[in-house]
């Protein structure tokens, strides 16, 4: 697939999608206002020429999709963190879940400051001051959106070239996200947390998708865990959507798998390497068995060289920084074939 006609098609269904609605709802201002809304819109070269009602709605019709899914789209708007979704629209009422800084939602209606949200398993009330609405919201979802490679086979080998005689960099589960970087036909190019490898295409859908919020059920540890390693995992997950950046250290200007855990325990007097591969041997090897939030889990190529570490926060699920698209992420533990647990807090 031609990446640059990728990328025109997705602006023609994002300019499309803004006509159309603007069709709809047309905007109460100047021509000399109206031309520049559109400049800063990025859609006044399509309105330059002079089309039919027949033509704008075709282009709409082409358009369709641009909203992946959504029909009253928003998106957290926060500078850090996540955006608290509860059950009712009151701060004191009880957390339902987290939509993480850019992750989308379905706006089903809006009560005084709160808006109703329905994303991804989660239902609840997020307020109106931290979500983007309407033409900001689709605008700002255009720069988000994320096309992935979806696994639909569990133990599906991942490959370093396009070959069934190539090396397995790894297996991961059904259901799985992979970073999509380009259609080959009978293979598809991946990245797995910034490194490039290959699935065969038979075994993966290929979609486009924005970030979802995620349910007090995946932020669970789980009975019998101590106060530290509690205060740990809330810790790392604040900065949850934050960038990833090679070789850095910064929670939240930046960070690399390695640097990510090492700032994250820094905190906590337990002082790592920036290496992943010597993180692996700074504390007790463990099996994933025994995994507890607070401990850490390695993943490496098809000769377990290890390359990537990630946190335990309980409930199945790791907090790593992943790569330069998805920034620091949770991902079910077993995303990719982890090849060794270390335990380095004593507790």
């Amino acid at each position: 697939m031609n990446q640059n006609r990728k990328i025109s098609r997705k602006i023609t269904m994002v300019s499309a999608g803004l006509i159309f609605s603007m069709a709809l709802s047309p905007l109460q201002v100047s021509a000399a206002a109206s031309t520049e809304i559109l400049q800063t819109a990025g859609v006044a070269s399509i309105l330059e020429t002079s089309l039919s009602t027949e033509e704008y709605l075709a282009i709409a019709e082409q358009a369709q999709g641009a909203l992946w899914g959504y029909t009253n789209l928003g998106i957290a708007h926060v500078e850090t963190g996540n955006l608290n979704v509860r059950e009712q629209p009151s701060t004191d009422s009880k957390l339902v879940g987290k939509l993480p800084k850019n992750a989308a939602c379905e706006i089903l209606g809006t009560e005084g400051e709160w808006a109703h949200i329905q994303s991804g398993e989660v239902e609840g009330y997020v307020n109106l001051e931290f979500l983007l609405t309407g033409p900001e919201a689709k605008l700002e979802a255009s720069s988000l959106v994320r096309t992935v490679a979806i696994s639909n086979a569990d133990g599906l080998n991942i490959r370093a070239q396009a070959s069934m005689d190539s090396e397995v960099v790894t297996q991961i589960s059904k259901g799985a996200e992979l970073e999509f970087l380009e259609d080959q036909g009978e293979w598809i190019k991946v990245s797995i947390d910034g490194e490039e490898a290959f699935a065969a295409a038979e075994y993966v859908t290929v979609e486009e998708k924005l970030d979802t919020a995620i349910t007090m059920t995946e932020l669970l540890y789980g009975e019998g865990v101590s106060d530290v390693r509690v205060d740990l995992v809330e810790y790392a997950k604040q900065f949850l959507g934050n960038p990833y950046v090679w070789g850095g250290t910064s929670l939240t200007n930046g960070a690399d798998c390695s640097g990510f855990v090492l700032s994250v325990f820094k905190k906590y007097g337990i002082t790592l390497s920036h290496s992943s591969r010597a993180q692996a041997n700074e504390g007790t090897k463990i099996s994933v068995s025994e995994l507890k939030p607070g401990d850490l889990v390695f993943y490496g190529n098809g000769s377990g060289t290890i390359n990537h570490v990630a946190i335990y926060i309980g409930g199945g699920q790791v907090i790593h920084a992943s790569s330069p698209k998805t920034g620091i992420k949770i991902s079910s533990y077993n995303y990719r074939t982890p090849v060794k647990a270390v335990r380095v807090i004593n507790d």
